[in-house]
């Protein structure tokens, strides 16, 4: 199972993409439709235009990496919406999305913040 830092950023496009590109068309995607930049350390999601499959795209300083995920039945059904072409999403509801679930609909306990 992939863990992801807490404190990790995650960007999530709204939009099917085609996953015939490989990790440079998927650097151009970030790049050019969701405007960021992918070697920031940032965990950039997208999904196929089917909804089963996901990929993850990710600088690790070094190079990219670059994972798939197929669901052997069903589909990416909970997808996040919102305005512009990307949302962000916490790492624990990133979990939830690979499973298959809906991040939405979890209840998870307030983040803390430190005070003083």
């Amino acid at each position: 199972m992939i863990q992801f830092p807490a404190n990790a950023k995650v960007i999530v496009m709204h939009e099917a993409i085609s996953f015939r590109n490989g990790i440079d068309g998927t650097v151009a995607v970030a790049r050019l439709v969701l405007k960021k930049e992918p070697m920031d350390g940032a965990f950039f999601v997208f999904r196929n235009k089917l909804g089963q499959m996901l990929r993850i795209l990710y600088f690790d300083g070094g190079g990219y990496w670059l994972c798939t995920k197929r669901l052997s039945q069903g589909r990416f059904s909970a997808w996040p919406k919102g305005e512009g072409p990307c949302s962000g999403l916490l790492s624990r509801e990133l979990s939830i999305l690979i499973w298959g679930g809906d991040p939405a609909s979890c209840h998870f306990p307030s983040l803390w913040r430190q005070v003083a």
